[in-house]
C-alpha cells in the first residue's frame, strides 16, 4: 500500500507542476494531495504542521488564480472579453503544435476578446491583452513556484526515509 500511495503522490505533484499552466487542473492543489497522499503512508511521520501549512498556500493561491488575472485585466482597461479571450486562448494554444504556443495563444486571445467582443479599437485592445496577459503570466508564476516546492518538499521527504521506503 506504501510504495501505491507513494507512487500516486508523485504522480499527483508532477500533475500539479502540470496544472499551473492548463485552467481545468488546479495545479497547487492537487500537488498538495500528492503531499497528503506522501503523509499517509506508514513509512513518513504525519506532520500536521507541514500539511495544514501546505493546506493553507494552496488554497491562497488558488483564490489568488481567480482574482489576480482579473486585477492585471482591470488595471490595464479590459473587460471580461479578454479573460475570457485569454482562457480560451491559452487551451487552443495548449493544442497546438506551436513552440509556446500556450503564451501566443493567452495574449492573442486576450486581444480577439478585447477587439472583437468588446469593440475597442487596436491600441486600446492591445493595452487590455497586455494586462490580461500579465496577470495571466504572474498567476501562472505563483502556482508554478508553489507546485514546484510541493514536489520538493515530497522529494526531500522520500529521500529522507528512502531507507524505509526502499527496503519493502
Amino acid at each position: 500500500m506504501d510504495t501505491f500511495l507513494l507512487i500516486t503522490g508523485f504522480l499527483l505533484t508532477i500533475i500539479g507542476i502540470v496544472g499551473s499552466f492548463i485552467p481545468i487542473l488546479p495545479g497547487p492543489p492537487t500537488g498538495w494531495a500528492g503531499l497528503l497522499l506522501l503523509y499517509l503512508t506508514s513509512v513518513i511521520p504525519m506532520d500536521w504542521w507541514v500539511l495544514g501549512i501546505t493546506l493553507g498556500i494552496a488554497i491562497i493561491i488558488t483564490i489568488l488564480d481567480y482574482i489576480i488575472p482579473a486585477i492585471g485585466t482591470k488595471k490595464s482597461g479590459g473587460s471580461r472579453y479578454g479573460m475570457w479571450g485569454t482562457t480560451i486562448g491559452l487551451i487552443v494554444g495548449l493544442l497546438s503544435p506551436v513552440p509556446f504556443g500556450f503564451l501566443i495563444g493567452a495574449f492573442l486571445g486576450a486581444f480577439i476578446g478585447e477587439m472583437v467582443f468588446d469593440g475597442k479599437d487596436t491600441s486600446r485592445a492591445m493595452k487590455a491583452a497586455f494586462g490580461s496577459f500579465l496577470g495571466f503570466l504572474t498567476s501562472t508564476f505563483i502556482k508554478l513556484t508553489v507546485s514546484l516546492i510541493f514536489l520538493g518538499l515530497f522529494i526531500a521527504k522520500t529521500l529522507e526515509y528512502k531507507d524505509v521506503f526502499f527496503s519493502l
